[in-house]
């Protein structure tokens, strides 16, 4: 069974097993995090059930495995001849999860 969520303001395809990495949801490492707002589900012999926006009773169900900080990108401003430049580093906290069921 696949389905379509949205979670943090983005939309993700998933299904039991998958790895997702999201936005930082503030929960503590092995909570369970249930998803109410099921965009699409898709069953397994191929009929799809599609929301208006959502699917009324549709739910996943995720296990947080852990939270941290995503790799260092470096933001670099500069006018030329001005004598300005600017560097700064920003590391993006994130929430691992794995999709345990699709209730639909």
């Amino acid at each position: 069974m696949t389905a379509i969520i949205e979670a943090c303001g983005k939309q993700y395809r998933v299904q039991p097993g998958d790895t997702l990495f999201v936005e930082k949801l503030g929960e503590e490492d092995g909570a369970k995090v249930t998803f109410d707002k099921v965009l699409a589900v898709v069953a397994d012999d191929g009929s799809a059930v599609i929301g208006k926006p959502v699917v009324e009773g549709a739910t996943v169900t995720a296990t947080v495995v852990k939270t941290g900080k995503s790799k260092k990108i470096i933001v670099y401003k500069m006018h030329p001849k001005k004598n300005y430049r600017r560097k700064q580093g920003h590391r993006q906290p994130y929430t691992k999860l794995t999709i345990d069921s699709v209730n639909a």
